[in-house]
């Protein structure tokens, strides 16, 4: 049962996290600085997760992934709480209920407080909307997972993750045809432009084709790209309805912000990689971790190597695959040492070097010589890359 229960924790950090939102103020960056001292010290502290166990109860996993949808609208509809100007009803009842005057609270909510909200709405939302929706639109055989994955994307600004992703990112990973897969030297600041700009691209393209062989118009209800954009414009909608302009701000905040971490992600997780497009993708052409907290926390995500050398295996079959390339730590620890491009690149050289010496072939060290004399010699050539 524990094998079962340990992927439920981040829903229980999801609501912890909403309890926080909701009584605004303080609440919220201490409630944010304990979602990050959870994992990161559940990183540091906690070891590695390399069981394997049989997990056959597959209602139970199902009914915890759809669950994610009503968490989502959950900590959506605190966040328009949070900047509204309409007086919602029930309010006052709730505060009679709980002992606390949650419209006051609201009220003496700062715009710091609220610019903390956004980076912890952003994590929250990219534990519930877009891990749980990179799972769903995996699943090819089922429309409705797929559908599901994608208004859970849609959240995050990136129900088009859905074509890119497994259409394109899959098959061309960890060579220069991939957006999202970043040549070393490349700072992930700037990279994140590149990613969103070349994701969108290629999934426009990808869909352009598709409806080309189909012989229907681009420009029309089939075109799926185009629905995922209504998709997000409709959560744009009820949150101007909600909480008016202000919500759509605060909505769009939030939903750019989950699409900066998921491009944070993969830049940690294909970094400075490469592979001959003439071979198959394998384990060694992704970073791993076997960290308890975030494995556990993103559905075994982090046990990445796997998932790409087999993208339709679901995430309770991931294995740790210990003979992998190793991410510096868990997926949160590693997000906060991204974004200090200097030690990232300085705590990634001796992991590079022991990949290009134990993991490459003689094709790929014939890709990285190429590369190198295409690297940044200086900061501002590297934003440039």
């Amino acid at each position: 049962m524990f094998h079962y229960l340990k992927f439920f924790h981040y829903f229980v950090t999801i609501l912890i996290g909403c309890i926080c939102l909701l009584f605004g103020g303080h609440f919220i960056w201490l409630g944010f600085l304990t979602f990050i001292g959870i994992y990161v010290l559940g990183d540091a502290f906690l070891g590695d997760d390399v069981s394997t166990p049989s997990l056959n109860n597959t209602k139970l996993l199902n009914a915890l992934l759809y669950s994610a949808m009503p968490l989502s609208l959950l900590v959506l509809a605190i966040c328009m709480w949070l900047v509204t100007p309409y007086q919602w009803m029930g309010v006052a009842q709730v505060s009679e209920f709980f002992g606390y005057d949650f419209v006051a609270a609201k009220a003496a909510t700062t715009w710091w407080q609220l610019a903390i909200a956004v980076l912890f709405c952003g994590f929250l939302l990219s534990g519930a909307g877009t891990v749980v929706g990179h799972e769903l639109v995996h699943r090819l055989r089922s429309k409705f997972a797929v559908s599901m994955g994608r208004w859970l994307m849609s959240l995050s600004f990136d129900a088009n993750f859905s074509i890119e992703h497994v259409y394109n990112h899959h098959a061309k990973v960890a060579t220069s045809e991939d957006p999202v897969t970043a040549p070393r030297g490349r700072h992930v600041y700037s990279h994140i432009v590149r990613a969103i700009i070349g994701t969108n691209l290629s999934a426009w393209n990808i869909e352009k084709k598709r409806l080309s062989r189909k012989k229907l118009n681009v420009l029309s209800i089939h075109n799926q790209y185009l629905r995922g954009c209504a998709m997000t414009i409709l959560w744009m909608v009820l949150a101007f309805v909600l909480a008016s302009w202000q919500g759509l701000l605060f909505f769009s905040a939030i939903g750019i912000m989950s699409k900066i971490i998921l491009e944070v992600v993969n830049y940690m997780e294909h970094y400075g990689l490469v592979r001959d497009p003439k071979q198959p993708v394998k384990p060694k052409h992704s970073w791993n971790s076997n960290r308890k907290i975030s494995c556990w926390a993103m559905f075994n995500l982090p046990r990445h190597s796997h998932h790409h050398a087999k993208a339709s295996v679901s995430f309770d079959k991931l294995e740790p695959m210990q003979d992998a390339p190793v991410m510096i730590s868990g997926y949160i620890s590693t997000i906060a040492v991204v974004l200090i491009p200097p030690l990232w690149f300085k705590l990634m050289q001796p992991k590079l070097a022991y990949w290009d010496n134990n993991f490459a072939n003689e094709q790929e060290r014939e890709i990285l010589r190429q590369q190198e004399q295409q690297q940044p010699t200086n900061f501002i050539q590297s934003l440039l890359y």
